[in-house]
């Protein structure tokens, strides 16, 4: 597995180009059979990016039995008026929209955004309270949690969810965290692996919160991390040994497309194959299911972001021949299992 050192490609989100992915016919589905919960993916309509339930649907019919999926959080359709703290509800109404006309049955079986986790700026201490309160009444039931980036490095290439260093150990942030929690709310833990030391204390410090860390822990490969894989693995295993020991943590299980930078998906002729991608991801993926167990792990296909390097049929294909030696409990755990539990499905 090499490294690369691409600025201007990783640590943002490019619009997949079609026609490089078409030049791979779409792999005939592993195990089709077996449920699946898209625990983590987008929709939204951005400037020269669209992805919206006809373009998820696309990628859905593809083989895979993918029986429900869970929203997260990506700035979309924010309000364009009222109170700032308020404008993030604009994207679970426009979500919970897209949910109503999926469980119509009239756009297949699948359960798209069966579960919605948004955004609310905890930072506001205890008046996110009131802002979590109005997600969950605009959620109509799916409500679920919040994402509130924490990832910040010192190097701009890198590209930061957070403006500022710390977030984590901010008592405002912190007592946002308490609002959240009463609510038996979840909270998606974005960091990367550098900060995975600050998740550690939050975690500690909240035993009763429900945290999902995403994207394997957020370990990054490009801008002053390219060219050192060993060390970077070697860092982010030693942090997540600790994280694993609190049960209050469970982790999904991909989204390393764009940060890890495994591969140039920019320059190669042809598109990854699953083997190719598993292959890439193994260290990381097999690693967090060796220390949290399939009880705590759950598969994400953080699409239309991973749409950049592979096809959505080809990755959940990577994810089962990376979940090939599981029994069939560990399957069902890992593909469906743990999201319906964390999410409340």
């Amino acid at each position: 597995m090499r490294n690369f050192d691409f600025p201007t490609r990783y640590g943002r989100i490019f619009p997949p180009n079609l026609a490089w992915l078409a030049q791979r016919p779409v792999e005939p589905a592993l195990e089709p059979e077996l449920p699946i919960i898209d625990a983590h993916h987008h929709l939204w309509d951005r400037k020269g990016q669209r992805y919206l339930l006809d373009d998820f649907l696309a990628d859905l019919n593809t083989g895979h039995n993918i029986i429900g999926t869970v929203f997260i959080q990506c700035h979309t359709m924010y309000k364009a008026d009222g109170p700032e703290e308020l404008r993030p509800i604009g994207e679970t109404e426009f979500v919970n929209g897209i949910a109503a006309m999926s469980a119509s049955g009239g756009y297949g079986p699948t359960k798209i955004a069966a579960g919605i986790v948004g955004y609310a700026d905890l930072a506001l201490g205890e008046a996110a309270g009131a802002v979590l309160d109005a997600q969950i009444r605009a959620g109509g039931g799916r409500f679920r949690g919040v994402r509130h980036s924490a990832a910040w490095d010192a190097d701009p290439v890198i590209g930061n969810g957070c403006q500022v260093p710390g977030l984590l150990a901010q008592p405002a942030f912190r007592a946002g965290l308490r609002e959240l929690t009463k609510r038996n709310l979840a909270f998606d833990l974005w960091c990367f692996h550098t900060q995975l030391h600050e998740a550690l204390d939050l975690v500690r410090a909240m035993p009763e919160t429900s945290f999902v860390l995403g994207h394997c822990g957020g370990p990054l490969g490009y801008g002053p991390y390219a060219g050192k894989r060993e060390e970077v693995f070697a860092h982010w295993k030693a942090a997540m040994q600790p994280l694993a020991q609190c049960p209050n943590v469970t982790v999904k299980l991909g989204g390393m497309m764009m940060r890890l930078a495994a591969y140039d998906y920019g320059a190669l002729a042809l598109p990854p194959s699953s083997a190719d991608l598993a292959e890439w991801w193994k260290p990381y993926i097999l690693t967090c299911i060796e220390l949290f167990g399939a009880e705590r792990c759950l598969f994400e296909s953080n699409f239309p972001v991973e749409k950049m390097g592979i096809g959505f049929s080809e990755i959940w294909n990577a994810f089962k021949l990376l979940a090939a030696g599981a029994s069939a409990s560990e399957k069902l755990a890992l593909f469906s299992g743990t999201a319906a539990r964390v999410y409340r499905l």
